[in-house]
């Protein structure tokens, strides 16, 4: 894996509970010349979800009344932390059928990673593409009411959604060493999606992947 495709980034999510703030770290209009793009992050202000797929970004923000949300294509928005990578080769690996969770899926890339000499010991970039059975997802929404943030009030700042059957392409990176930064502290990927069959974009939270193809960086 080439330097241009290790996985860059800025922030932690730690730093969000010690501060009790969710302020930008990087301007998305900062990496808006990069080609061949990945990234994944929350918006400034507990204000959306970025993704970012092939240098196109898709930020889903919650607007209006109940769980109605927009998706803006642009830029213009700040990160809290981003973790990003440009990726423009790669080798694809059929997810396992047998994988039917988040963390059978965290276990899968890992071995498929070692199984490509890739170093797992550093955090790495990986996609996925195709049809999965149910994603269960969500965008931050600020409902702190004013107060500084905590853990209590981050989970409750997020508006979830459930997707199923949809054709969907994916971009996450994993790392052992990065929980409370790049993820939650026990966690071992953090992964974004985009929908090809509907304006669906967020943060993964569950996932039964279905017929996922799993794409590891040469």
């Amino acid at each position: 894996m080439s330097e241009a495709e290790s996985v860059r980034y800025i922030g932690a999510q730690r730093e969000i509970f010690k501060s009790g703030r969710a302020d930008a770290q990087i301007s998305l209009a900062e990496l808006s010349d990069q080609p061949n793009l990945y990234a994944l992050g929350p918006v400034a202000g507990l204000d959306g979800e970025i993704t970012i797929f092939d240098s196109r970004p898709y930020v889903s923000q919650v607007r209006g009344d109940g769980d109605a949300y927009v998706v803006d294509r642009s830029f213009e928005h700040g990160a809290i932390f981003l973790a990003w990578a440009q990726m423009r080769e790669w080798d694809d690996t059929a997810v396992a059928e047998s994988v039917s969770s988040y963390k059978e899926l965290e276990t899968f890339v890992k071995q498929a990673a070692r199984e490509r000499g890739i170093d797992t010991d550093a955090p790495f970039p990986f996609l996925m593409s195709g049809t999965v059975h149910e994603i269960v997802w969500h965008i931050n929404v600020d409902r702190t009411g004013g107060q500084p943030i905590t853990r209590e009030l981050f989970q409750k700042s997020k508006q979830k959604y459930t997707l199923r059957r949809e054709r969907v392409d994916i971009f996450g990176v994993h790392s052992e060493r990065h929980g409370g930064i790049l993820m939650g502290d026990d966690m071992r990927i953090h992964i974004h999606f985009v929908s090809r069959d509907s304006d669906a974009t967020g943060h993964i939270d569950e996932i039964a992947p279905g017929g996922l193809m799993l794409r590891l960086a040469r």
